[in-house]
């Protein structure tokens, strides 16, 4: 008993030891706790008391993100020139120009207006809306940092409503791309272009759905929408994620005031980039074409036509002459797949061919009379849209 009271008191004589030397040279290593009349005391058998919880954290900034994609947002000024309209009855008459001059003739007067454009190669290439720079006469492209010069159309394609313009400058800032099929719902973006013409303006937003088709908009649809606030000016500028890389075209709003609603709509980087090569390297895009007029199959559809199947296109109508005609392909045949893909609606089908080399044979899975069969297609080159005259 005596040798276990020794050993107890020579551990409690080293251990105050210890606490002493540590309470004088290094104080904040003890845990402190406030004591009557608010002196501060060391609790010794006491435990530590628990950590404070973590501040919240502070709200995320995007100022890295938008200074990298943003000096390669630029600024597009177009203008045409349009007769002005002349309400004298003989101003075209050579007698009454003989007398009168040229004082009641049809003058000219220039319209413009304006849109967005992101660099994409320091080689001075400009990716923008087609209906940006639609009918311009001239061009001019004013960059974030002041410059401003002349740009030439390399190509347009109205059936994504994509162009490419060529700007000569030196020392151009070029944005970096980044992958579209990444995104996820929910993804932080930001818009970045000319809205109304006030200057530059970054908004910020959620990917709030991808893969929009059916929209009206264009031929080939596969829209990003977004919340981030776009704007008439935004047309062509750049939607990028948190990292500052290009992962749309700003392209569309859906408003019944003109202004931003919360609803935008903006062009993959993947669309854009394969369309993008394609107006350098050719100046046009080249797509698949079979010759037919596809249509969603509704329910009401399948009821008319007494099918049992719900899903598929059936064909509305089929090009005399044209490729689907020459494999027998008619009028009520309901598509189920190309070259072994699963077709749903009219967007899928239209991509899947368009996305096919004129000149290669593909094999359409369809159905004619409750049988199904395969036809065998040659794929021609898809007609450029007409343009519609401008009107002055």
């Amino acid at each position: 008993m005596r040798r276990l009271w020794l050993i107890f008191a020579q551990t409690t004589t080293v251990c105050l030891a210890i606490l002493f030397i540590v309470a004088t040279l290094r104080p904040e290593w003890l845990p402190r706790s406030g004591g009557p009349n608010g002196a501060m005391v060391v609790p010794f058998f006491e435990a530590a008391p628990p950590a404070t919880a973590p501040a919240a954290a502070a709200t995320s900034s995007y100022a890295l993100a938008t200074r990298k994609a943003a000096p390669a947002v630029v600024n597009i000024f177009t203008s045409k020139d349009a007769p002005q309209s002349n309400s004298h009855p003989f101003a075209d008459d050579p007698v009454f120009r003989r007398f009168f001059g040229d004082e009641f003739n049809p003058r000219r007067q220039q319209t413009s207006s304006l849109g967005s454009g992101v660099i994409v190669s320091p080689e001075g290439y400009v990716l923008t809306n087609n209906h940006v720079i639609e009918a311009a006469d001239e061009i001019e492209v004013a960059l974030a940092d002041g410059r401003k010069g002349k740009a030439m159309l390399v190509g347009a394609d109205p059936e994504t409503d994509l162009a490419v313009l060529k700007l000569t400058l030196p020392t151009l800032p070029a944005v970096t791309f980044g992958r579209a099929e990444d995104l996820s719902v929910g993804d932080v973006v930001l818009a970045i272009g000319n809205p109304f013409g006030v200057g530059q303006t970054t908004t910020m937003g959620i990917v709030s759905a991808l893969g929009r088709t059916h929209l009206g908009i264009n031929t080939f649809e596969n829209f990003i929408q977004t919340d981030a606030a776009i704007n008439p000016g935004n047309s062509g500028g750049a939607l990028i994620d948190a990292s500052g890389n290009l992962v749309g075209i700003n392209t569309a709003i859906y408003s019944r005031s003109g202004g931003s609603l919360g609803i935008g709509f903006a062009i993959p980087v993947s669309t854009a980039r394969q369309v993008m090569e394609q107006l350098i390297t050719s100046g046009s895009v080249t797509r698949g074409y079979i010759g037919v007029e596809p249509q969603d199959l509704t329910s009401e559809l399948a009821d008319a036509f007494k099918l049992s199947r719900r899903e598929g296109v059936i064909i509305a109508g089929v090009v005399r002459g044209g490729p689907a005609a020459k494999a027998g392909i008619r009028t009520g045949d309901i598509v189920v797949s190309v070259d072994d893909k699963g077709i749903t609606d009219t967007t899928t089908m239209l991509n899947a061919i368009a996305a096919l080399a004129p000149g290669t044979k593909v094999k359409i899975k369809l159905v004619r009379g409750g049988q199904e069969f395969d036809s065998v297609v040659t794929v021609a080159t898809r007609p450029q849209p007409r343009r519609e005259p401008q009107t002055p």
